[in-house]
């Protein structure tokens, strides 16, 4: 049997297997309320045979959104529309998770796709367009050669303490929904992955300066979302394992933050990079992988590896050879949403009866594989 597709279980929750879809922002969202457009997108993955589904980053609190558009989990309004996604998620099989987020300096900013804050005043009544002053550990901006990155206001006790609160209330309406799992988003760039790094974070206070100050509130951060979050389900963190930048976050920062985030509850890291202005490093197949498992080894936690990991061999040979213990894909989900059954068809061919597909579907795929002589059919 393959080793993709075999069952993988974290405190009470089993997935089915170890494919993942990682969260993607789809910009879709009014006031913060998911609606029909998240429904399907991400409803297509759990037909295609993912074990996981990870909706978008969520922001905790209304001025932590990375856009206008993004999802929101700041009021137990928008627990129901969650709950219908989660609902159908089950329905097909796959284990429904949810990103918690907050995007710091990098908030209140346009959506991607428009290249800037062009809205007409019919369009910001139509896309609920709303605009605001970010914050972040400190009052310093993303970039100075992007204008559209706004100087943030620096948090104080009473900004922290919002934040933190905000995390753990997203965690309990996301308990309330049924999700099987939260990941807090401490990775590219954003509000806990600024604390981290020596680039984003100056303060001179506890929260500053030497690593473990800098790791202090997204430690507390965590320790408050586990104490909101079911016991029996898994909680996992998303981090950027280097800055790739000579003065930023590195590999070796990375595996102390994991001892000290599976010290406080947390199940799992999945690794990614990256976030800041001036970080070198050339995406290419599989080129987040080494970080995954360098914390899985150094910091003895379950880790998810991601980034261009398209092709079925290379996905099973990395939880085959323990470089990480689940897979994501991102784009690579949004150009194939049956990627998960069609890998499994291809590691898993002899075994191939087609039940991984939708009952739905799975006959009139059969039938067709039947005559044109393709998978379980080719010989």
């Amino acid at each position: 049997m393959s080793e993709l597709f075999s069952p993988f279980t974290l405190r009470g929750v089993t997935f089915k297997n170890r494919t993942v879809v990682a969260p993607m922002c789809q910009y879709s969202s009014q006031y913060g309320f998911a609606n029909d457009w998240h429904l399907v997108h991400l409803g297509r993955f759990a037909l295609g045979g993912f074990g996981l589904v990870i909706l978008e980053a969520t922001g905790v609190v209304p001025e932590g959104r990375i856009s206008y558009g993004d999802l929101g989990l700041w009021t137990d309004a928008h627990i129901p529309a969650l709950k219908r996604i989660v609902d159908f998620l089950h329905s097909q099989g796959a284990k429904a998770g949810i990103q918690l987020a907050h995007a710091g300096r990098k908030a209140s900013t346009p959506v991607w796709w428009r290249g800037g804050f062009n809205e007409t005043e019919a369009e910001k009544l139509e896309y609920a367009f709303e605009d605001w002053t970010p914050v972040a550990p400190s009052a310093l901006r993303h970039t100075e050669s992007n204008p559209e990155f706004k100087l943030p206001i620096a948090l104080d006790r009473a900004g922290m303490d919002r934040v933190r609160d905000g995390f753990a209330s997203a965690a309990r309406r996301a308990a309330e929904a049924g999700f099987d799992t939260v990941e807090i988003h401490a990775a590219h760039g954003y509000l806990l992955n600024q604390f981290l790094s020596p680039l984003a974070n100056k303060r001179n206070d506890e929260y500053g300066g030497p690593r473990e100050n800098r790791m202090r509130f997204p430690l507390e951060v965590i320790e408050a979302v586990r104490a909101a979050w079911p016991a029996d389900k898994p909680l996992m963190v998303r981090i950027s394992a280097s800055d790739n930048h000579p003065e930023g976050w590195k590999v070796e920062d990375s595996i102390a933050f994991a001892r000290e985030a599976k010290a406080r509850g947390v199940d799992l890291i999945d690794c990614s990079s990256g976030g800041f202005e001036g970080g070198a490093l050339s995406p290419a197949p599989l080129y987040q992988v080494p970080f995954a498992e360098a914390v899985r080894d150094g910091a003895d936690i379950a880790t998810m590896a991601v980034g261009l990991i398209d092709d079925p061999a290379d996905a099973e040979k990395i939880v085959a050879e323990n470089d990480a213990d689940m897979v994501a894909l991102a784009r690579g989900a949004l150009e194939d949403p049956n990627w998960a059954v069609h890998a499994q068809n291809e590691l898993d061919l002899k075994d191939s009866q087609y039940g991984h597909w939708p009952k739905q579907a799975a006959l009139r795929i059969r039938d067709k594989d039947r005559t044109l002589r393709l998978r379980a059919f080719a010989n």
